[in-house]
């Protein structure tokens, strides 16, 4: 009930006017009181020290019998200036040694009426008692007076119904006022609800709307303390929504990231649950991470979790796993430590191609080594001979010796030309040398240059041109080398005594080439990679035919920077067919 500012304001106001109405009531009454008793004292004090009256009560009358008497008649005869009335206030006679009653105004009440301070006071010095108790019900003086020889008390007592009766006017008038203020302080209190909690309520209202997301900015309804909080309110909404603004741009922005990267990451909490995870890491993993595993489910056999959590930032694990045909790395570091609500990350890099780069790269320097070193020894065996021998050596051997030398030499060159022309392409310098030329004339100068090596080997060399073939824009050198490539592997991997068949035509927008073969063919797992540098297929016999394994990819880099295509194309029976298409128009970067 008094959770609301209202009911607080109003409880607050009312405990205020009674407080108030108290304070002040006391004080009225305990002064009203105060009032009355010094005034009693005062005028007491005044009276019984005049000196007309003090001689009337000390000197007794010619023929007085009676000392009582003659005290009675001064009391009776001034009454009106000690304020006797008979009903508050009496006045009383008492024995000066025994303070009995002797007479007084209300002989009932003088009999019956203890002894108070003021009387003992007197009675045991001999000196007027004044003094009152204010918390007493009554208020008197005790004045001793000898009269002749005689001693005698003068008690001057009130019952102070006076006083008592204007006390009571007072509390009522007091009552009146605490009703009246009560009354009051509620109407002050819905007013100042108006004008205070009306504004607080729209602050809480709009503090509420901010919360669900609406922010609205709120009416500033005046200048004082709540109008500036309100335009705080609103300044500090303004701030909000851009900074969630501003939030919601970099939680997207990662999200999008986290989505697309190429990395895998997957999340774990420090119970090992899965807290976040991305594609990449499911494709990497090749399963669907659920909600229900754990680390320990996916790479518990790896490192255990605590293993992991124990690590000092920034510190990681790295480790390297096998998926399937798949090579991963994987890092492993705890995040979020001093929170006490971090967990494990884990990083996954696909290092697959990576690995099989360095292991093609190392095969590709021992196959360069070999291949370079053993035409060196044979030019350097052949040369020795020849100048140990100079002068006995028959003719016809040393032209055949000299044929030796010569033919090595164009091995060694011809390796170490596909070397230049893949570090030209890695490196950018490879530029094309565009021009329009007749590929017709191309693919027919290609099938005269490898009519004889064919027919050295006992293979039937067919071309079969279509009539409607296009010049072409592109490198004319370079498409030379690509056909020459593509038919010298016909040539060197199909068996003695095989058919190979050079092909052209055009297509809407290109042209293209095929060569087909009966040999030894590519097997399925290696067909994915043939254009992979340094890649062999039978690499025990790309060795003895002198391959590097880079004739493919040097065609590939190529046709490629043409904007053409090569490819594998699938045909039934045994055999290869290799195809490729150029753009008529040349490549349209080049233009």
């Amino acid at each position: 009930m008094f959770r609301s500012l209202h009911m607080k304001l109003v409880l607050i106001m009312v405990l205020l006017i009674i407080s108030l109405m108290t304070v002040v009531g006391a004080f009225l009454m305990n002064a009203v009181v105060r009032y009355y008793l010094d005034d009693f004292n005062t005028r007491m004090s005044s009276m019984f020290s005049a000196q007309d009256l003090y001689e009337d009560l000390t000197i007794p009358y010619d023929g007085e019998a009676n000392g009582v008497e003659g005290l009675q008649d001064v009391l009776r005869a001034n009454m009106g200036e000690l304020g006797v009335d008979g009903r508050t206030r009496y006045y009383f006679i008492l024995d000066g040694t025994t303070g009995a009653y002797l007479a007084g105004s209300d002989d009932q009440l003088g009999q019956n009426l203890d002894k108070s301070p003021n009387v003992l006071r007197a009675l045991a010095t001999g000196e007027p008692a004044t003094g009152s108790d204010i918390t007493a019900d009554f208020m008197d003086v005790a004045i001793p007076i000898t009269r002749g020889e005689v001693t005698y008390i003068i008690q001057i007592y009130d019952n102070r119904q006076t006083v008592t009766e204007l006390n009571g006017s007072i509390f009522m008038l007091i009552i009146q006022a605490l009703i009246f203020g009560l009354i009051s302080s509620v109407l002050l209190s819905f007013l100042l609800a108006k004008t205070m909690i009306t504004p607080i309520e729209r602050l809480t209202a709009g503090a509420k709307r901010v919360a669900s997301g609406d922010f609205r900015k709120l009416e500033v309804g005046s200048k004082d303390e709540i109008g500036v909080l309100t335009a705080t309110f609103n300044s500090m909404s303004r701030q909000l929504q851009a900074t969630i603004r501003e939030a919601e741009n970099e939680r997207n922005k990662l999200d999008t990231l986290f989505l697309h990267m190429t990395d895998g990451v997957v999340a774990f909490s420090q119970e090992g649950g899965v807290i976040q995870k991305n594609p990449a890491a499911e494709d990497m993993l090749g399963r669907p991470i659920l909600p229900e595993d754990t680390y320990e489910g996916l790479f518990g056999d790896l490192a255990p979790l605590e293993q992991i959590l124990r690590l000092e930032q920034p510190g990681y694990q790295e480790i390297e796993q096998t998926v399937g045909n798949r090579t991963l790395d994987l890092l492993l570091a705890p995040f979020d430590q001093e929170s006490g609500q971090g967990g494990v990350m884990v990083v996954i890099h696909d290092v697959t191609t990576q690995r099989r780069n360095e292991e093609m790269r190392r095969e590709f320097v021992a196959n360069v080594s070999h291949e370079l070193r053993t035409p060196l020894t044979n030019i350097r065996s052949y040369a020795e001979t020849l100048v140990d021998s100079a002068g006995d050596i028959p003719p016809a051997m040393e032209k055949n010796f000299l044929g030796v030398i010569l033919n090595e030499s164009d091995r060694m060159t011809h390796i170490v030309q596909d070397l230049l022309t893949l570090s030209r392409f890695d490196s950018g310098r490879s530029e094309l040398k565009l021009e329009r030329f007749s590929f017709q004339v191309a693919v027919r100068d290609i099938y005269n240059a490898v009519l004889m090596d064919a027919q050295r080997h006992g293979h039937t060399l067919t071309l079969d041109l279509s009539p409607d073939i296009p010049d072409i824009v592109g490198d004319r050198d370079r498409v030379l080398q690509v056909m020459m490539n593509v038919v010298s592997n016909a040539i060197k991997y199909t068996p003695d005594g095989g058919q190979i068949a050079i092909s052209a035509g055009r297509n809407p927008l290109r042209v293209w080439m095929e060569v087909s073969d009966n040999g030894i063919g590519i097997p399925a797992s290696d067909r994915p990679r043939i254009f992979e540098r340094f890649y062999r297929v039978d690499k025990a016999r790309s060795r003895e035919s002198g391959g590097t394994g880079l004739g493919l990819s040097i065609a590939k880099e190529i046709v490629d920077r043409h904007e053409g295509i090569i490819f594998l194309v699938d045909r039934p029976g045994p055999g290869t067919t290799i195809r490729i298409e150029l753009p008529i128009e040349g490549p349209a970067h080049g233009k």
